[in-house]
């Protein structure tokens, strides 16, 4: 009876959602999720700048014109944020303290790649978009140098 009463009071409180890429001693990480992001940052960028208003007062062609731009924003803003998580977890959870001595700019790195981030969410700016794409190959660099190998850098687009 009591099982039950709980049982039923628990199934009706709302559940807590968590999400992250973990503190747990997984081991599995991959700059390669901030590129695609990174990617997806640029490629937004080009579309809206690409993206040419209609002229004249026709409603439904604004309508059009307004919707794809706000879309565009909407998932290069998305990307922006995505590609600034995916970074500062392996700054954060993955570079250790020892690699410093081998990466001596690794914090400049990954601050100015946080910046750019930024920069991009709040402008419609090719030339930050591909800073970030260089900032983000770089990381990669040094991710993979840091496990001894050496990756290609190989983009989607």
């Amino acid at each position: 009876m009591l099982r039950s009463v709980v049982q039923r009071i628990l199934h009706q409180l709302p559940a807590t959602q968590a999400a992250a890429h973990c503190d747990g001693p997984c081991g599995v990480y991959d700059p390669a999720s901030a590129r695609v992001a990174a990617e997806a940052v640029l490629s937004m960028t080009k579309k809206l700048l690409a993206l040419a208003p209609p002229e004249g007062n026709d409603a439904a062609a604004w309508a059009t014109y307004n919707n794809t731009f706000s879309r565009y924003v909407a998932v290069k803003e998305e990307q922006a944020q995505e590609t600034k998580e995916e970074l500062l977890i392996l700054w954060t959870d993955y570079f250790k303290p020892e690699h410093l001595t081998t990466f001596p700019e690794l914090h400049d790195t990954f601050w100015k790649a946080a910046k750019l981030c930024s920069a991009c969410k709040v402008n419609i700016d090719q030339a930050k978009a591909e800073e970030l794409m260089q900032a983000v190959q770089k990381i990669h660099t040094m991710f993979w140098s840091s496990k001894g190998r050496s990756d290609a850098w190989v983009t989607a687009s």
